[in-house]
């Protein structure tokens, strides 16, 4: 039983000496957030890094979701004779919930992964070391691009994510299964609200997109210099983003739509 508490409290005090060090990592790429601005070219080239080589997945994915959603809901709204409201069912769907989350989970895993290896790597043959010695920053110079662009990117990719999301929702339930046109996307327009749908998932892809960000270049700065710390280090990255996203979506759905 002693051994039991004693490995309870071994882990304890090394999450919270983690989330120290997260939080000090955090501080001192904020700090950098002015050198950043004068030097966009390193923002715009994570940004592709992170973002734009990211699409092909996201939209793969958000087309096939959408049309799944379509066929559930079509299913489901047909034994109450309301197929008319497809439309506002898939869109308020994306746009609130899956969207940002689903989004969220693909980033993770695809760029945040990435960025933990790249850094981890950076770290593991002393290249980091070596810009401390020519007296460069490499919080400044390596970590905080990276943590802004994932911010930047995430946001787009949702909304990437949603359109094509809707568009697939569209071709199954119109195309397919005789939902008529107009109504579909007049539905739409007249009870997807701007501000507590659009802008609530455009609040939940922020903070997903700086959680993810954060987690991954942390871990891959503080991880062990070996190919095995390495790898340990993005299977990190990729849990403990997926459980602060779905953690996270939780906090703020209910700030968001709870009464």
């Amino acid at each position: 039983m002693i051994n039991v508490l004693a490995d309870f409290g071994r882990a304890g005090i090394r999450a919270v000496g983690g989330l120290g060090r997260a939080s000090v990592l955090l501080t001192a790429m904020l700090a950098g957030l002015w050198e950043l601005i004068r030097r966009p070219r390193l923002l715009l080239e994570q940004v592709y890094s992170v973002g734009t080589l990211t699409m092909i997945i996201i939209a793969v994915s958000g087309l096939f979701v959408g049309m799944a959603l379509a066929l559930q809901g079509f299913y489901i709204l047909s034994q109450f004779g309301a197929e008319a409201t497809l439309g506002v069912m898939v869109a308020a769907a994306l746009v609130r919930e899956l969207g940002p989350v689903l989004t969220a989970l693909l980033f993770a895993g695809r760029a945040g992964s990435a960025l933990t290896a790249e850094i981890g790597l950076m770290k593991a043959t002393e290249q980091l070391a070596g810009l401390e010695m020519m007296a460069v920053n490499p919080v400044r110079r390596v970590l905080t691009p990276r943590l802004f662009a994932g911010v930047l990117a995430l946001p787009l990719l949702a909304a990437l994510f949603s359109a094509l999301g809707v568009l697939g929702g569209w071709y199954v339930g119109v195309g397919l299964l005789g939902v008529d046109d107009g109504t579909f996307w007049a539905q739409m327009q007249a009870k997807v609200d701007w501000y507590e749908d659009i802008i609530n998932g455009l609040i939940k892809s922020l903070a997903f997109g700086f959680a993810c960000t954060w987690i991954a270049v942390y871990q891959g700065y503080d991880c062990v210099p070996t190919s095995e710390g390495v790898s340990r280090a993005t299977t990190r990255t990729v849990v403990h983003s997926a459980l602060a996203v779905l953690g996270l979506n939780v906090m703020l759905t209910a700030l968001m739509f709870g009464n």
